[in-house]
């Protein structure tokens, strides 16, 4: 699959099916006969502007309807239609059949897709490489389930790439018998899911921002975090924790003194019930690396009533079971309400949205240690700027700029957001930049032929947009790009610099010590491919030489390396290109035959439920097997800024090779999994969710994959159009 397709299909995995289980009654409307405003009922279309959804009645496999998707223009990325199975079921299989029929699909694949959330299982069948023209066929995928972690299960047909597809007469079975036929699982309800109280609104305005008044709210936010993580009674769901803090903020907005503050608090506590200490809450576990933040209770000015009474909190016996947090498979942040009606103008959802998110990284954000600032220093600073925010666009700028200071590439704002959609501006120059040599430089074209007719060539630099210096536009966006470091905020703010919401863009560049001026045009994105950089057109192996063999880690299939190991084996040294992202996640299968033994490479860290803010580390992770005919010539595994994640992943388990070589430069500092965050507004961001480690304990957050040999282009060589990567890997191979 393409890169962009997979970007968007993780776009997909993760954010699909926010909506719980919410239909009142077993109707399923498999075959799409259930007719609602045009729609099949309770069906959900994933909306792209590039794609047609219809209620087919002129082609069905049965019944008056099927449902279809089309391609019609622009960037051809991937929609789906989706079904939210409304009750959760016991079982230890589930299955999904239906019937498909396809039509020029190309550029990618059609089929069924099931999802067991959060993280349980999925697939779309992606394997099966449907494409093409297809008449009506029927297909099935099952997947293995966990009723007791099951979340919500998500259903559907996907159109990956461009083409058309239908889809009618679904059926869902659970361990061989029909769905409708079974009786689904009894919802737990908890008393924090029957406060409505602040539903329309928190009631709060704050009239008056001084240093008195930030203290106190800094101290809210401080406590009211570590009651929603530490108090065993909020754990247990008997509190809208979120309804709470608008019940306590009129109290201490309207409080004069500290005493009367602490008193407040004190009481407040009080009522939220008795709980029991803990014995064991003061041992410590010798495989911990980050241990929680709780000196502020100690170092506080509260009374000592108050500090008392946290502490003892902190010695409360907790479950492994908690309202707003889950483990497993990586942190998930539970019951935590989007308020996609907020209104701006509500300084109690703004505090909300801060304490929300602050509270989130000091308890559960594995690489906390590593913001090199006192997060507690952020929370105030932050106060005035929130409470200030009282629009949609200071409300979104302030959220990112807070998100920034978190210092991880996996932090941002994603999914589609008018606001920054609109400052970043929704059309694009046809030209592909890239940061070389500390210069902002044409590497390539979104579309071949938009892109001469700019004038631009490869390897011009761009000094100015619109009579701004390219120097200055970076310096304005620093604070508004999160990264895991310097180098990869230059790649994302590079990649924008050419947006706008007008047609036309002036430009000033570059060209062999020559300055010149052009006005270029722009297009929306259903006008040009603006993911054409991480598309992967060329094969997934090739031999450079006779004896030194390719290896693209971001379009390989597993079911090719059996083919490939029989063409590399014999070669004197395999190039592994990792400045993509990988397509199939082939380390564990590749490293089979690259690996002599079974090696650790990785050890993760874990969150803690009983012990808030604590992170374990795990036992160390294995790759390879015990092989005698294992690779024996040399490994050199390619790395750039654009290496992040899952490519950083895939590094670390290559690197154990025995002649293996990384060659150059910093990548994006943000390996492992990713745990989602919702904040008031429907802002949709995300964390690396668990920490990421070499068996040595050395970290790779922040400092990415540190390559062995430094190389980057440079600028005469993308003018020439050479890989000086590829190069230097070739050098070092046939040097003995």
């Amino acid at each position: 699959m393409k890169t962009s397709k997979k970007i968007f299909l993780t776009i997909l995995v993760l954010f699909i099916g926010l909506n719980i289980y919410s239909q009142t009654v077993q109707n399923f409307n498999f075959d799409f006969e259930n007719i609602e405003n045009g729609k099949p009922k309770y069906w959900e279309s994933f909306d792209s502007k590039n794609y047609v959804f219809t209620l087919d009645s002129n082609i069905s496999y049965s019944g008056k309807y099927a449902v279809s998707i089309e391609y019609k223009e622009g960037t051809a990325d991937f929609s789906a239609w989706e079904f939210t199975i409304p009750e959760n079921y016991n079982g230890k299989q589930i299955t999904l059949s239906g019937y498909l029929k396809t039509e020029n699909v190309s550029d990618g694949y059609v089929g069924l897709y099931m999802r067991i959330d959060p993280s349980i299982a999925f697939d779309n069948m992606y394997r099966k490489n449907i494409k093409g023209t297809t008449d009506w066929t029927k297909y099935e995928i099952t997947l293995n389930m966990n009723p007791k972690k099951t979340k919500r299960i998500v259903l559907g047909g996907i159109l990956v790439g461009k083409g058309k597809m239908w889809m009618d007469n679904l059926s869902v079975s659970i361990d061989g018998k029909n769905i409708t036929d079974l009786k689904p699982i009894e919802a737990i309800t908890f008393p924090a899911d029957k406060d409505k109280e602040f539903e329309n609104g928190s009631g709060i305005t704050i009239n008056t921002i001084d240093s008195f008044q930030i203290e106190k709210l800094k101290n809210l936010g401080l406590i009211w975090g570590f009651l929603k993580y530490y108090h065993p009674n909020i754990a247990k769901g008997e509190y809208n924790w979120d309804y709470e803090l608008f019940r306590i903020l009129p109290k201490v907005l309207n409080s004069n003194n500290q005493n009367n503050l602490d008193s407040f608090f004190v009481n407040w506590i009080n009522n939220l019930g008795k709980f029991t200490l803990d014995k064991k809450a003061e041992i410590k576990n010798t495989n911990t690396k980050l241990e929680p933040d709780l000196t502020w209770i100690k170092n506080s000015n509260y009374s000592d009533q108050l500090k008392a009474l946290l502490l003892k909190i902190k010695n409360a016996q907790r479950t492994k079971e908690q309202y707003y947090i889950g483990l497993e498979p990586y942190t998930t942040f539970k019951h935590e309400n989007p308020y996609t009606s907020m209104q701006y103008t509500d300084a109690g959802y703004r505090l909300l949205s801060l304490y929300r998110y602050w509270n989130i990284i000091q308890y559960y954000f594995p690489y906390k240690y590593l913001i090199e600032e006192d997060w507690k220093n952020v929370l105030k600073e932050f106060i005035p700027k929130y409470l200030q925010s009282n629009n949609e666009t200071d409300y979104t700028f302030t959220v990112l700029e807070l998100i920034e200071r978190i210092n991880d590439t996996h932090a941002n704002i994603w999914g589609e957001n008018e606001v920054l959609e609109n400052y970043y501006g929704i059309n694009y120059a046809p030209v592909e930049l890239s940061y070389v040599q500390n210069k902002v430089v044409v590497t390539g074209y979104f579309d071949k032929k938009l892109g001469k007719q700019t004038g631009l060539e490869i390897g011009d630099i761009i000094s100015s947009v619109n009579n701004k210096a390219v120097e200055e536009l970076i310096k304005e966006r620093l604070k508004i790009y999160p990264a895991s470091n310097y180098t990869t905020k230059l790649r994302n703010i590079t990649l924008d610099l050419l947006r706008t919401n007008d047609s036309t863009l002036n430009i000033e560049f570059i060209r062999l010590d020559k300055a010149e001026t052009k006005k270029i045009n722009t297009y929306p994105s259903s006008e040009i491919n603006i993911f054409s950089r991480y598309e992967n057109s060329d094969t997934c192996f090739k031999l450079i030489n006779k004896d030194i063999a390719y290896l693209n880690n971001g379009s390989i299939k597993l079911e090719y390396l059996p083919k490939i190991w029989r063409a590399i084996r014999n070669t004197k040294g395999l190039i592994i290109d990792l400045r993509n992202y990988p397509s199939e996640f082939p380390l564990y299968d590749l490293s089979e035959y690259l690996m002599p033994k079974s090696t650790p490479f990785v050890k993760f860290t874990k969150a803690s439920i009983e012990n808030p803010g604590q992170f374990t580390f795990n036992k160390t992770t294995n790759i390879g097997k015990d092989n005698k005919n294992y690779y024996n010539g040399k490994v050199i595994i390619l790395v750039n800024e654009v290496t992040q994640s899952s490519g950083e992943f895939h590094a670390m388990a290559y690197r154990v090779h025995p002649k293996a070589i990384v060659i150059g430069s910093t990548t994006a500092g943000a390996d492992g999994n990713v745990s989602q965050i919702i904040l008031p507004g429907k802002i949709r961001t995300m964390i690396s969710g668990i920490g990421v480690y070499y068996p040595n304990g050395k970290e790779t957050q922040r400092i990415g994959i540190l390559p062995d040999f430094e190389v980057k282009p440079t600028i005469n060589g993308i003018r020439e159009k050479r890989d000086e990567l590829i190069e230097k890997a070739k050098e070092i191979i046939y040097k003995k």
